[in-house]
């Protein structure tokens, strides 16, 4: 079958069930191979590594129009027979009513199949979905119950532990946003307590509601940040009143976490991002992750 994907994680879905897609997004750089695929789509947003947090989020307000282009003709040159795009978040990807409006316009003989996950059992039925939807229904279900061990091997041994610390996941830092979607459900089964976002979609954040949440361990994931951009971000944090007196801060439990990579994405690595949450959260009792995907900021004043 000839797929198309417009999203990383949809990208990263289609690797896993050893298909290879004609064709990405701008931002698919997982599996390396899809690097060097067709780019299908672009953005007016400026995402450049000297851009701090508060200029792409000024940005991302002030756009009039689509957030993202798609490049209609090389769409038609390519002739998938499916498409695979999302409806979960109109600012990190393609939103699905502009491929469909692009497939229709142009005439392209393709059936459209809408990623819409906000929950790790929504991540895992899109992994059915998707290998249904491309023939390969039982390398889904392997890949499938192979994640659902891994999960729930983390549940369990989070489960066993003493405490359950009060835990923040940031996928923003200027303004502040408090993960939302699977976030909090990964806080649970890695053993934290979540508390800022409890349902529903990331939202932003009063800083005095950080300060009265008061977390004993602090996750700073921003979205499309690596580690190295991550901890620049955390510059945004430390300039906040009261930051140095966080439990989270004084006990050197502040962890930066490859978000472009890891929690950002509802694709097959959520499960590994739920793991280096469990290590963030109990260290004593996971191993810790590589260096290049977690980073302990520890206590370090204003």
């Amino acid at each position: 079958m000839r797929v198309v994907s417009l999203l990383p994680s949809a990208t990263e879905l289609l690797y896993g069930l050893g298909a290879e897609p004609l064709g990405v997004s701008h931002s698919c750089d997982y599996p390396p191979a899809a690097r060097a695929k067709p780019v299908l789509t672009s953005t007016v947003i400026e995402y450049g590594d000297d851009r701090p947090p508060a200029d792409i989020d000024r940005q991302t307000r002030n756009v009039e129009g689509s957030t993202y282009d798609i490049d209609v003709d090389l769409l038609a040159d390519l002739d998938p027979d499916l498409v695979v795009t999302q409806a979960t978040c109109e600012v990190c990807a393609v939103d699905a009513s502009d491929v469909f409006e692009a497939v229709e316009r142009r005439g392209i003989d393709a059936d459209v199949l809408t990623l819409d996950p906000h929950s790790l059992s929504d991540i895992l039925d899109d992994l059915t979905r998707v290998g249904e939807a491309i023939g390969a229904s039982d390398t889904a279900a392997s890949l499938r119950a192979e994640l659902e061990a891994r999960i729930e091997r983390v549940t369990d041994r989070a489960a066993a532990a003493m405490d359950r610390p009060r835990t923040a996941v940031l996928d923003w830092t200027d303004p502040v946003i408090a993960g939302g979607h699977w976030v909090p459900e990964m806080i649970e089964r890695a053993g934290g307590t979540p508390g800022l976002v409890t349902d529903g979609p990331s939202t932003p954040q009063h800083w005095d509601d950080v300060r009265a949440f008061d977390p004993e361990v602090l996750i700073v994931a921003p979205c499309g940040f690596d580690v190295e951009r991550g901890t620049d971000a955390i510059s945004d944090l430390r300039s906040k009143d009261g930051w140095a007196n966080l439990t989270a801060v004084q006990d050197g439990n502040v962890y930066v976490v490859d978000g472009n990579g890891y929690v950002n994405r509802p694709g097959p690595r959520l499960v590994d991002s739920l793991e280096l949450f469990a290590s963030c959260i109990h260290p004593d009792r996971f191993e810790a992750p590589a260096p290049a995907v977690v980073r302990r900021v520890g206590a370090v004043p204003p």
